[in-house]
């Protein structure tokens, strides 16, 4: 006779059951996981569900349509999607729509490039006829970079897009600037502006960028022709000597019209005294020279003199009294004779130089601006304040220099010309050079062609920045700088940035001389100059870009169709410069936010309640946060934000900056292939965005890997959900670890609601990531396991667990949803269904009964205890004197009476996963395992005793007293009593 074959249990236990798969497959799952959004058209069901919410309004500052994104525009596309995402789940109306920057320079660049390869000449070429090939180049990039953008999971209108190239956009920008032309704001003057003589065009400072760049230094003297003062001796003594400037550009002497010193700097007159020096020293015995008593050391060096002594100090009223002559005076140039004044002006230091700044008002700002503070006493002085034009648009020396014309400052391809070489020999021949050198500094490029600029005095269109608007004190800098001080910037660094951008600015130039953009829509008076200011020809010119975009106004018949019969169309001048494209995306809250009726916010000075936030990198502090300031400030008096947000750059995971030639970048396209979106926005959420951030290999590894444990956590708790009833445990019916759960799921959703409302998204990660790998993994589903798998279907442990689990899983998935939106989509539609989406949720309410701090604090305690024990048990394992920790009977000493007080009435062998355990107060034994940072807690490991139960492998004494399941335990045997019966009655 043989023993009857034992029982397989495994088919009564309730283990995970899920088709969730381990492996996520992202690459092949997220597209079709974005077809399954379109069909469901979750857009549109979003903007619906949200009819009548306040609105939270990301605006997004228009990426430009001219290649495919990098990982800048990831992370910026990403952080912008969390945004939206996340307030839509906290109940705002937040509606995101994309947009485009489709005018301007590199687009323009573009085309002429491909011109240049089939040697077409784009001046021969009709105007339109280019814009349309600049059209059709951002519409493809368009249609590129929205696929790409929709790939990272970016939740949008991606049908509705706004372009700043459509025709409604741009009669809006068109409307935007008749409206500074309107209020006065708008002026044509000559100012010096950076100029690419490469492009051909003015830049933007948010066009520039600065690289090492040599140049030629120069020491130069100017004789002084006339001094004043009341001690005439002193006074003649000046006349035989002259006034040292320092500089780094050779060819802005021409323009020299001034030279500035510093009333508080202390200067001097100095005499070279060395004898025997060479013919070809172009510094002689003899020679008396102003300089800066701090820097005269340095001058004499580079003029290689070692002997020299000063004379006297030369005070701040003899300076101001003094006349120099231009160093080509006497070269028989012609075109400069004139008086060069002294000028104190306070961005004169004694850092480098001479103390004197060469002052040259067409080629610097500073020039510019002091020349003009002193153009009243300088006309009274018989001075002529006319800014000369040196360079012109080519680079080539006009007329304004004479002797110098055919010379090239910067040529075509961004080379130096020789102009400095010209300038060079001039000075040598005229007696003036001293020193020559080279000197390597940051000097300013094009960002587009990456070649050097230079300053350069050209008429262009400007908007004050300074002058009066509606009453004193009221300028665009003003209501700049107050609607500043209203808005929210994170990180709060940013306020101070832009501030500091706002108050040194100066004047806004809004002109460019290219041909793709927005025209500035106005007309001069050829004989006052005056711009035209007529409502019914401006209302003409918006419709017509309405109907036609802005190519009508390039169009044959332009000026009489807009002029109409008001005007004589032989008096005034159509404007053909078209504007800085910061000045477009400067507009977009007028053309996209305004116009559009899901959008348009009422603002709060109008007692609305929607909320509109601006999110870009830090470098548009200088670029869309600040046209957009000011453009809204000049026509409506206040920011179009209420919250600025910025993010650093992303380098390369050693720290440097991404560049082909290093062969450091990262594509984001490529980590989608390999990994998939959600790999790289994981890494988005989990880094430090308001800094500099790094990415690369390693980092993405990294990323991988916590996204693994996050994964294997979602799918154990849909696998133990596959058992769920739906049946409701009230709070005061379960055991306290349930408890201890929802009351850190209390905590969590606090911590949650509040980081997401502070936009610290890698507080949140970081957060969840470690409940749920720790609290939850390791700890609470640990200690569970057992419960899950083994109680009865009516025990109320498995119960009140299950319906934590259940609450654990929607408010993890759903907080999650913003930042992993494929994963948490595919994991919620795994527990509910294709027909629904997490996306269409909103964050659980969490009742506040769940937070119960003093459960918290007793539930610290024992945890502290558990980890001694599984400290021990861990040695144990490694010295394999025990497979598992249910094999073991712990002996546990606890001598601190709290502790002790937190574990009476615990089942101590559950929460530690023993099958036995022993509490004692008894001092330890000698050798019992203890942890050195806690104090009163010691462990004597053993082995447990009695028989292992076939079922839940747990080894106690009591294992086989129930006469039906002699094998197991009586836990056990009640569970499978129950199953037995179910099975039969089914």
């Amino acid at each position: 006779m043989t023993d009857a074959p034992k029982r397989d249990y495994s088919e009564t236990l309730n283990l995970p059951k899920t088709e969730f798969p381990m492996r996520a497959g992202l690459p092949k799952k997220e597209p079709e996981i974005l077809a399954r959004w379109e069909k469901l058209n979750i857009y549109k069901t979003l903007r619906d569900q949200s009819a009548g919410r306040d609105k939270f309004i990301l605006h997004d500052g228009p990426p430009y349509a001219n290649g495919n994104i990098h990982i800048g525009h990831a992370l910026n596309k990403t952080l912008k999607d969390i945004v939206t995402r996340s307030m839509q789940m906290m109940g705002y109306d937040s509606n995101y729509v994309p947009g485009w920057d489709c005018h301007g320079l590199p687009i323009e660049w573009k085309i002429e490039e491909q011109y240049r390869a089939k040697g077409k000449n784009k001046d021969e070429v009709p105007i339109n006829e280019f814009r349309k090939e600049c059209r059709d180049f951002a519409d493809h990039w368009i249609g590129v970079q929205r696929e790409e953008f929709k790939r990272l999971g970016i939740e949008g209108d991606w049908d509705n897009p706004y372009l700043t190239m459509r025709f409604e956009s741009e009669a809006v920008i068109a409307q935007e600037l008749m409206k500074f032309a309107l209020s006065g704001q708008l002026y044509r003057g000559s100012k010096p502006v950076m100029w690419s003589v490469v492009e051909k065009t003015a830049l933007a400072e948010a066009e520039i960028e600065y690289h090492d760049y040599q140049s030629d230094q120069i020491w130069v003297k100017f004789p002084i022709v006339e001094a004043g003062g009341t001690d005439e001796a002193a006074a003649e003594q000046l006349l035989d000597a002259s006034v040292v400037i320092w500089t780094t550009t050779p060819w802005t002497i021409p323009g020299n019209r001034a030279v500035c010193f510093s009333s508080r700097i202390n200067y001097g007159l100095y005499e070279v005294t060395q004898d025997g020096l060479p013919d070809d020293n172009w510094v002689q015995k003899g020679d008396l020279l102003i300089l800066a008593d701090a820097l005269a050391g340095d001058v004499f060096t580079n003029a290689r003199i070692e002997d020299f002594k000063l004379v006297r100090a030369v005070s701040p009223e003899e300076m101001a009294a003094l006349t120099l002559a231009h160093p080509y005076r006497d070269l028989d140039l012609g075109g400069y004779q004139f008086d060069v004044p002294l000028l104190d002006g306070e961005h004169v230091t004694d850092d480098a130089g001479t103390g004197f700044v060469h002052t040259a008002p067409g080629h610097g700002a500073d020039d510019f601006e002091i020349w003009m503070a002193n153009a009243k006493d300088l006309d009274d002085r018989g001075i002529d304040t006319a800014i000369p034009f040196t360079v012109a648009d080519d680079g080539f020396y006009t007329k304004d220099a004479p002797g110098l014309e055919g010379n090239q400052v910067i040529t075509h391809k961004g080379e130096k010309g020789k102009a400095n070489k010209a300038n060079i020999e001039f000075l040598k021949d005229a007696g003036a050079l001293i020193g020559l050198g080279r000197m390597k500094h940051q000097y300013p490029h094009s960002w587009r062609s990456k070649k050097p600029i230079i300053f350069r005095n050209t008429p262009q269109w400007f908007v004050y920045m300074d002058k009066t608007l509606s009453g004193e004190g009221d300028t665009l800098r003003t209501r700049a700088l107050n609607a500043i001080d209203e808005t929210r910037f994170v990180p709060v660094s940013g306020q101070n940035r832009l501030r500091s951008m706002i108050e040194n600015r100066p004047d806004w130039v809004l002109s460019r001389q290219r041909a793709w953009g927005v025209p500035i829509t106005v007309f001069i008076n050829k004989d006052t100059s005056e711009v035209l200011k007529d409502e019914a020809v401006n209302a003409r010119i918006f419709e017509a870009f309405v109907q036609e975009g802005a190519d009508a106004w390039f169009a044959e018949g332009a000026k009489e169709r807009f002029l109409g019969n008001d005007h004589k169309a032989d008096e005034w001048n159509m404007v053909m410069d078209i504007l800085d494209v910061w000045f477009d995306s400067g507009s977009t809250h007028a053309f996209c936010l305004e116009k559009r009726e899901d959008l348009n916010p009422q603002r709060k000075t109008a007692g609305g309640k929607d909320y509109v936030l601006y999110l870009e990198g830090s470098d548009q502090h200088r670029g869309w946060f600040h046209s957009s300031l000011l453009e809204s400030c000049g026509t409506r008096g206040h920011a179009p934000y209420d919250a600025v947000l910025t993010h650093g750059f992303t380098m390369a995971e050693d720290g440097r900056k991404m560049s082909k030639s290093l062969g450091n970048q990262v594509f984001p396209q490529d980590i989608i292939k390999q990994y998939g979106a959600d790999i790289l926005r994981l890494w988005t959420a989990s880094c430090d965005y308001s800094e500099d951030q790094r990415i690369g290999p390693e980092i993405i590894k990294t990323s991988v890997d916590s996204y693994r444990k996050l994964r294997n956590t979602l799918r154990w708790m849909l696998g133990s959900l596959a058992h769920a009833t739906g049946e409701e445990v009230a709070l005061s019916d379960m055991p306290e670890l349930e408890r201890l759960m929802l009351h850190r799921l209390a905590e969590l959703d606090a911590m949650v609601r509040q980081a997401y409302a502070d936009y610290d998204y890698k507080k949140i990660f970081h957060q969840l990531f470690t409940f749920m790998t720790v609290e939850l993994s390791a700890f609470y589903f640990d200690i569970r396991k057992d419960a899950l798998y083994c109680d009865a279907g009516s025990s109320n442990r498995r119960k009140a667990s299950l319906y934590v689990i259940d609450e654990l899983f929607n408010s993890l998935v759903t907080w999650m949803a913003p930042m992993l939106p494929f994963t948490m989509d595919e994991t919620w539609v795994s527990r509910y269904g294709e027909d629904t989406s997490v996306h269409l949720q909103q964050f659980p309410a969490i009742p506040a009964d769940w937070k119960d701090d003093a459960l918290a604090e007793k539930w610290a305690k024992i945890k502290t205890v558990r980890r001694v024990i599984t400290g021990a048990l861990e040695i144990e394992r490694r010295e394999k004197r025990i497979g598992s920790s249910l094999e073991a009977h712990p002996v546990v000493h606890v001598t601190d009476p709290d502790l002790m007080a937190a574990l009476e009435g615990r089942d101590m062998a559950d929460i530690a996963i023993t099958s036995q355990l022993t509490l004692s107060s008894d001092p330890a034994p000698e050798g019992a395992f203890s942890l050195d940072d806690t104090k009163g807690v010691a462990v004597v490991p053993a082995l447990a005793e009695g028989t292992k139960c076939a079922r839940s492998w747990k080894i106690l004494p009591e294992v086989g007293t129930d006469p039906d399941y002699p094998d197991v335990t009586p836990r056990d045997a009640d569970a499978l009593r129950e199953w037995d019966a179910a099975n039969v009655a089914a």
